[in-house]
């Protein structure tokens, strides 16, 4: 009985924290925004419902096989989410008018100071 109170409630916070990202992507104006809010709630809300999942199931192969899809949401959809925004960066020349952006690369050869 506790065990599913605690899987309900893990995945009620998951799905919480997914319906306030669905808000803020449509909510936000620029794409970087809306990169930010999909790769920070999407990630904590995937964790939260399959972790609701791991307990609600209890320890078995199943529950390995959710905490690989874990350990493999947290390393891609960061990665993910910065690639597409670096696209986003360099191929609207709008966003430039909107944002402050810092290039990195242009000073990687100057560091002869």
């Amino acid at each position: 009985m506790i065990r599913v109170i605690v899987a309900g409630v893990l995945m009620f916070a998951g799905l919480f924290v997914l319906s306030v990202a669905t808000v803020g992507i449509f909510r936000f104006s620029t794409m970087l925004n809306r990169i930010h809010v999909a790769a920070k709630c999407d990630t904590l809300g995937a964790l939260l419902m399959l972790s609701g999942l791991i307990v609600l199931s209890g320890w078995n192969v199943f529950s390995l096989k959710l905490g690989l899809v874990i350990v493999f949401l947290w390393l891609c959809n960061p990665a993910a989410s910065h690639l597409v925004a670096r696209a986003e960066v360099k191929t609207n020349p709008e966003l430039e008018r909107i944002c402050d952006f810092v290039d990195l690369t242009e000073d990687a050869g100057n560091d002869s100071n």
